[in-house]
């Protein structure tokens, strides 16, 4: 018997939804009506759910920060005004237009009706929303106080955003520059080489060492386009699964923390995402070696992962979290420490996490601001160079062949 998705209302204007087994969309009216209801839409859920996976794909589907955001965002203001948590998911799934993210919102919804916490419902989509978000909920729902855990989601969410935002925007114009140096190069040596080889053959000129690299490299594009280009993708992936090794992984790692200016940047922004994601967590009742732990889990650089275990383990010996990070002034700033023990001794560390994070986001965004001027010259500098080597390259033996015509 098909399972029917209904929405319903009373003469009255009170409007239900959910679904229902039924023959066909005519019993499904009957029921409803023995119900005192009056069907207004239905679909078959099967019908309903292949229509879904046919425009969406399952691993197509991407749930970004700024959904979550709002999603955290509008339940809160909901529960605050005072809707049951499953009216206001059905609310917010009708309101999404990811397709991915309201398939998701309505399984949570399921669970909940099947007596699940919102807490152990989220669980089940930890790989969507994050152990930080699955947290704070259950921390939130312990305490009574689910409204302000899902603000404080919100507001880091936020951040988060914001903070990815800030350094995307700051990569995109040498990103871009750099794309399109590399067409312009490809199609000098497809295009403008070859037609200058056709002419040194006719000259036949002694070619110099930097000139015939350069025509070997347009002659391998020519020969070999469809083999160069069908294996940038493969080239690509092999690079990103060799990146992705542990051991090349806890290299670059380090590499990244010791560049002069990039390191700085990624300095201030694993401080400041460790005091955000910290603060966060402990305001909202999660025991402190459960936030330190969460909190590694959402670093990505192992360096800062290990000083979050040091500082777990320095609690459990009955030690201060600002110890692990005032012995690693190599990786956390030592304004970081000094503020997290000024926060344990007034018995404000989430306080002072706060503050340390809005610091370290402020220092995070002046700094991205400067690295578009800061790589702006270097790029200049680079691309003169290579434009030098191929002008040189390919000028110089048509010099020295006019100069060898004038001496006869």
């Amino acid at each position: 018997m098909p399972v029917y998705t209904y929405r319903a209302k009373k003469i009255g204007g009170e409007e239900t939804s959910g679904t229902k087994e039924a023959k066909d969309k005519r019993e499904l009216a009957s029921l409803l009506r023995e119900e005192g209801y009056i069907l207004v839409a239905t679909d078959d859920t099967d019908r309903a759910k292949r229509r879904t996976e046919f425009n969406l794909p399952s691993f197509l589907g991407h749930v970004s920060i700024a959904d979550k955001m709002m999603f955290a965002r509008n339940l809160s203001v909901m529960l605050h005004a005072g809707l049951s948590l499953t009216k206001a998911l059905d609310i917010l799934a009708k309101q999404t237009t990811n397709k991915k993210f309201q398939s998701v919102i309505n399984d949570l919804n399921q669970g909940i009706t099947k007596g699940k916490t919102f807490a152990e419902s989220l669980q089940v989509h930890e790989e969507i929303f994050g152990t930080i978000f699955v947290a704070m909920v259950a921390a939130g729902e312990a305490s009574g106080k689910l409204v302000e855990s899902l603000k404080i989601l919100a507001l880091q969410l936020k951040n988060d955003y914001e903070l990815r935002r800030r350094i995307r925007g700051a990569l995109i114009y040498p990103g871009v520059i750099v794309v399109a140096m590399m067409i312009i190069g490809y199609l000098m040596l497809t295009y403008v080489v070859p037609t200058l080889t056709q002419t040194f053959t006719e000259l036949k000129v002694d070619l110099p060492a930097s000139t015939k690299f350069i025509i070997f490299l347009s002659n391998s594009l020519l020969t070999n386009s469809l083999i160069f280009l069908a294996s940038l993708p493969i080239i690509s992936y092999g690079v990103y699964v060799t990146l992705r090794q542990p051991n090349v992984k806890h290299l670059t790692d380090i590499v990244l923390v010791r560049m002069p200016i990039v390191g700085t940047i990624d300095k201030k922004m694993n401080s400041a995402r460790t005091a955000r994601t910290l603060s966060s967590l402990i305001s909202s009742g999660v025991p402190i070696l459960k936030a330190l732990e969460i909190t590694g889990k959402v670093l990505k650089n192992h360096l800062y992962k290990d000083v979050l275990k040091e500082a777990a383990d320095d609690i459990q010996r009955g030690k201060t979290i600002s110890q692990a990070f005032v012995k690693h002034l190599d990786i956390y700033p030592i304004l970081v420490g000094e503020m997290i023990e000024v926060g344990e001794e007034t018995g404000k560390t989430s306080e002072m996490l706060h503050n340390l994070a809005i610091f370290y986001e402020a220092e995070v965004a002046e700094a991205t601001k400067n690295i578009s001027s800061i790589i702006e010259p270097v790029l200049m500098i680079i691309i003169g160079a290579v434009v030098g080597f191929f002008a040189i390259s390919m000028i110089q033996p048509l010099y020295t062949s006019i100069g060898d015509s004038q001496n006869i």
